[in-house]
């Protein structure tokens, strides 16, 4: 870390270009900006991440509590928002800066193969979070969703490669814990009566639901690493898009097989607040939850599945506190806590990137004054 700090003035640094040591002295005032850049990129996917899973959440129990009954409706909005994105694909650069180390494109069948099989897996995590959150307590579902994190880990472990530190599993642990901390607040969720049946499905599909979500994203972070292996904001749209669109498809045929959609017209009609509230209320989780697939695959695509992962995870406790302001929910010493909690595991698996950015750009730079040396 001293090393670091005594190098000459000028030395070039930067971490996540690929571009040879050497600059040219005319682009030298955007060093700055070239070297947080990356750091920015991933500041953006965590808001998406943190931002359309409470966003979506908090509209999802709006969405209940007004009158919403169809767990398939439910279900359909976390996936139909894609075409939202899709005026970004002819605003996004598609030209990829590492483009000289991509030897050969995948073919459109092997990229089919993998959007088809990704949106499965996508709808299937879909449908059993709605069925597990029917038939559960949600302080009940939330511990359980928490369990993702352990998937992921494994996943990432054996399809990603993944190495873990002290810093790693110290915020894996912090963010197990804020999360678990949530299912000793009491929530009316307990209140509901079901059948022993009932619940072991909910509790099965629950830890179903947890196990595919962390297989998507090692699957996600496998398909850009040996396969799709671009670097640019029109491989990650695309990513969602096409993704969600087989979802989509996927749960639009469980919505007609089950008759449900047959209910639909009546529970806009009697909706709580309106039918537009209703319409709204539907546009907007789907909006949020784009916004969540984005910044997931983003932070993937810039750091890990498992990183990915701990965002959600942290994304987490805050629900229950954004559902105090605006839901008017009681603030809780436990609330509190599991808030302090993820933060702190946040903060530390942030701080094993921060040592891990700052041993690259030593190992550049001692590079870079050898070659010089030689020159």
């Amino acid at each position: 870390m001293g090393e670091a700090q005594q190098l000459p003035p000028g030395r070039r640094v930067e971490v996540q270009s690929t571009e040879d040591v050497n600059i040219d002295p005319k682009t030298s005032s955007f060093q700055w900006l070239r070297r947080y850049r990356w750091w920015l990129q991933m500041a953006i996917y965590t808001l998406f991440v943190l931002g359309g899973q409470s966003t979506g959440t908090l509209l999802g129990r709006l969405y209940y509590d007004n009158g919403g009954k169809s767990n398939w409706m439910a279900t359909l909005v976390q996936c139909a928002g894609f075409p939202v994105l899709i005026p970004f694909l002819f605003t996004s650069n598609s030209k990829n800066p590492n483009a000289e180390f991509v030897t050969k494109k995948p073919s459109i069948l092997i990229l089919a193969s993998i959007y088809v099989s990704l949106g499965i897996f996508l709808a299937a995590d879909c449908v059993t979070y709605s069925i597990g959150l029917q038939y559960i307590p949600v302080t009940t579902h939330t511990l359980i969703v928490a369990t993702h994190l352990g998937f992921n880990a494994l996943f990432s472990y054996f399809l990603n490669g993944q190495k873990f530190t002290p810093y790693i599993l110290n915020s894996l642990v912090l963010l197990t814990i804020s999360s678990t901390l949530l299912v000793f607040r009491k929530d009316s969720g307990d209140s509901n009566k079901t059948s022993k049946a009932k619940y072991a499905l909910g509790f099965i599909c629950t830890i179903v639901a947890a196990a595919c979500y962390a297989l998507i994203l090692s699957l996600t972070q496998l398909s850009f690493q040996k396969i799709i292996k671009q670097e640019t904001l029109k491989a990650i749209l695309n990513m969602s898009i096409y993704q969600n669109l087989v979802a989509s498809l996927v749960i639009l045929i469980g919505l007609f097989a089950s008759g449900d959609w047959k209910n639909l017209n009546e529970e806009m009609v009697t909706f709580k607040t309106g039918k537009v509230s209703y319409v709204m209320n539907l546009f907007w989780t789907s909006v949020a939850w784009q916004a969540f697939a984005v910044g997931s695959i983003g932070l993937i695509f810039k750091v890990s599945s498992l990183f990915a992962g701990i965002i959600s995870i942290l994304g987490l406790p805050i629900a229950p506190v954004l559902a105090v302001i605006f839901l008017h929910d009681n603030m809780t010493g436990l609330k509190a806590i599991a808030m302090v909690l993820a933060m702190w595991g946040f903060v530390s698996y942030m701080y094993q990137h921060y040592l891990d950015d700052l041993k690259t750009k030593t190992k550049r730079t001692e590079d870079e004054i050898s070659v010089t040396e030689r020159g």
